[in-house]
């Protein structure tokens, strides 16, 4: 017996809504198009944070003891959330762990986090979050946060349960002997008299900026 087309068309809805019945999508999470990406930076060494055809890119570099590095965050920590969610701002953050007395200290396991954030499934202005929330809770000279603590910084700052899981196993995410040694060169090249933690450097221009002008970053957004 033939079912009549109507009645085919409704069983086969009432299939598609019934509870139980998913379909398994295999592959990869891809980052959204409309909401600004968190990857790695082509040379492994820093996190970027932003579109990649952004109108305005810099990078940050910036040491978890440091503490004008959490001036830095707390001042401008909000702003620089909001130009990357509104696709006018790209960051690239190149961490340094010169103030760590052993490999695997403070400074060291923070900057790990910020490469295990680095996800697709995760946006630009929430890694921005979560940068800020890291420098908020800066303990300079001593252990640092645990990853159970970082990971609930990531929760705080809106990132994904599957980055905020990868946060707290505290996985190795990069070398981080070569990371300090390949970021600390850069930051030479850039300022070889005053090397030092926090520098803003804007790639077009190749020019250090002045952060310590309390609109510096408002006047290169306009530029």
């Amino acid at each position: 017996m033939r079912i009549p087309r109507v009645l085919a068309l409704l069983a086969i809805g009432v299939m598609l809504v019934a509870p139980g019945c998913t379909r398994q999508v295999a592959g990869t999470a891809q980052p959204d198009p409309d909401k600004p990406p968190v990857g790695v930076s082509k040379d492994g060494f820093g996190v970027v944070a932003g579109f990649e055809n952004a109108p305005v890119r810099i990078e940050i570099f910036t040491e978890p003891q440091c503490t004008h590095c959490a001036d830095l965050q707390a001042d401008f920590g909000d702003q620089l959330a909001y130009y990357i969610g509104v696709g006018q701002l790209k960051v690239t953050y190149r961490p340094l762990t010169f103030l760590d007395t052993e490999s695997d200290g403070h400074s060291a396991r923070v900057s790990n986090a910020l490469f295990l954030a680095a996800d697709a499934e995760a946006t630009g202005a929430e890694f921005q979050r979560f940068v800020r929330e890291l420098w908020m809770h800066q303990d300079p000279g001593g252990p640092g946060p645990s990853d159970d603590d970082m990971a609930e910084m990531a929760r705080d700052a809106g990132l994904p349960g599957s980055v905020v899981d990868r946060v707290a196993t505290g996985g190795s995410a990069v070398n981080i002997a070569d990371m300090e040694v390949s970021n600390f060169e850069y930051l030479y090249e850039i300022d070889p008299l005053s090397t030092g933690t926090p520098t803003v450097f804007d790639p077009v221009t190749d020019e250090r900026l002045d952060i310590y002008d309390d609109d510096w970053l408002l006047k290169l957004i306009q530029s």
